[in-house]
């Protein structure tokens, strides 16, 4: 359970584990703050989360946001669990999660 960070040549991957919620906002937002260089792209992995709340969420769709005004490529990698991707709907973030996977 938690937020991993692993930089690699490729760009930052974190890694979301288990429940992601305010409790690990704080990491989760330090992680994609240090992810988020100029000279790396960042990539997320959802592959073994399975609750992410709003704030989150929040945090993920800002990050991409400040990625694409950067110029700092972003994307989900892997596949978003059934049990998340109903929370991303209910929260109605499907279109940013689903543009961002894509890329």
């Amino acid at each position: 359970m938690g937020i991993h960070l692993e930089k690699t040549d490729a760009g930052g991957l974190i890694a979301l584990r288990g429940t992601v919620d305010i409790a690990c906002a704080a990491e989760l937002k330090a992680f994609l703050l240090e992810a988020l260089t100029p000279e790396a792209g960042v990539r997320i992995s959802l592959d073994g989360a399975t609750y992410l709340d709003v704030t989150a969420l929040q945090l993920l769709w800002a990050a991409e946001r400040q990625a694409r005004r950067s110029g700092v490529p972003f994307r989900i990698e892997g596949q978003i669990p059934e049990t998340v991707s109903t929370g991303i709907a209910d929260a109605g973030f499907p279109p940013f999660f689903v543009s961002v996977q894509a890329a």
